[in-house]
């Protein structure tokens, strides 16, 4: 039994490092009904696909991999699990280019897998397009959140699955508001983390349920 594990192990990392190119995780779900709201797992009837895929072999077990769907979000002590298409992809966009930044259809992201044990991390960022210009000269930007998501897996050798075991999620904050005729034109706040409050911690999760990604 031993051996036949080892054998296993040897082959998943072997597939990895020489045949990276198209290979996936992928885990089946449904799309979360709130778009920003971190604790409201609440899944609608949306099916979704959480996809990780390898793009480039990096080297010392260090991919490049694209993510489409979004990821699972879940709290702790609560089973239910939906999957964030809006906050984990987020959003991106050039003026000059773009016009208003609009909803992305995949992200980069960075991974390692020593053969038992694959983390992901995801950076994102997600506006809610509310930026106006007030009488007065007086304007808003958008509420700006940068999100970070490291995502720690367990790999299974006789399934050939991976096991999600723990979300570190943070979630920033950006904003500035001012007016023209005033003494003090701008305010801007930049807080590194505001997941509950203002300068809190990255939030540790642990899901209370399965989430297993399958190998394609």
């Amino acid at each position: 039994m031993r051996t036949m594990r080892i054998l296993r192990v040897v082959l998943v990392s072997f597939f990895f490092q020489e045949n990276v190119f198209g290979t996936a995780i992928v885990y089946n779900g449904f799309e979360c009904r709130s778009a920003i709201s971190a604790n409201d797992i609440t899944p609608t009837d949306i099916p979704v696909q959480s996809r990780f895929e390898v793009i480039e072999d990096v080297g010392d077990g260090v991919f490049r991999l694209s993510l489409t769907g979004g990821i699972p979000r879940f709290i702790n002590n609560n089973p239910n699990v939906c999957i964030d298409s809006a906050t984990a992809i987020g959003y991106s966009g050039i003026p000059d280019v773009d016009g208003l930044p609009k909803r992305r259809e995949s992200i980069d992201a960075t991974a390692y897998f020593n053969g038992r044990e694959l983390v992901i991390v995801v950076s994102s960022m997600f506006t809610d397009l509310s930026a106006r210009r007030e009488p007065l000269s007086s304007f808003n930007t958008s509420l700006i959140l940068p999100i970070t998501n490291t995502l720690i897996f367990q790999f299974n050798p006789q399934a050939f699955l991976f096991s999600l075991k723990k979300i570190i999620h943070n979630r920033g904050f950006t904003h500035t508001s001012g007016a023209t005729n005033s003494i003090i034109p701008f305010r801007e706040t930049v807080l590194p983390s505001f997941n509950e409050i203002p300068q809190d911690t990255p939030r540790i999760l642990t899901p209370a349920s399965s989430i297993e990604y399958t190998l394609e």
